[in-house]
């Protein structure tokens, strides 16, 4: 295992403990979930975290590809198998990024179900050529959940209940 993979298999081990104490459902194979995000997409893993989508534990990794891109990997934490995959682009702008809606009013879109404030945002591609804006949002209670609202028809496609996060975005 590289340095930069130790490291983050060493800070994910240690938030897991602290997260499995205060009784977090990520009882899962976090390791053989990171070895298989790495497979699919080699590089270094930037960050994790332990997310609750439709009552499965999932964790996502953010990897910087040794092919230059920035990829977004879901991994089923109980059976540790590949669940999705997205490239994120920096910008709306990117050529890959085809948008019908703007990220004003996916971000509405977002708040009004799941009320709160936008701590970070993303543009993503999903593995079907799908153009996403993806939002982190925190409610006032303090939990946060990860919002994707689709580019162009601004439906969400998805929502995640953030459990825990190792690492920077």
């Amino acid at each position: 295992m590289k340095k930069p993979h130790m490291a983050a298999a060493a800070a994910v081990v240690f938030a897991s403990t602290l997260a499995f104490a205060a009784g977090d459902t990520h009882t899962g194979k976090m390791e053989a979930c990171m070895k298989a995000a790495l497979a699919k997409h080699p590089g270094t893993v930037l960050s994790m975290e332990a997310e609750v989508e439709n009552g499965k534990a999932v964790y996502e990794f953010d990897i910087k590809g040794k092919d230059g891109k920035e990829w977004e990997v879901e991994c089923d934490a109980a059976t540790a198998k590949i669940i999705e995959e997205e490239m994120e682009v920096s910008a709306a702008t990117d050529p890959a990024f085809k948008a019908k809606i703007s990220m004003e009013e996916a971000m509405k879109i977002a708040l009004a179900k799941f009320p709160g404030e936008v701590v970070e945002s993303e543009f993503g591609i999903e593995s079907d050529g799908t153009a996403v804006y993806e939002f982190d949002i925190r409610a006032a209670d303090g939990t946060e959940v990860e919002v994707e609202v689709d580019a162009n028809t601004g439906k969400i496609v998805e929502s995640e209940k953030e459990a825990f996060q190792v690492g920077m975005d």
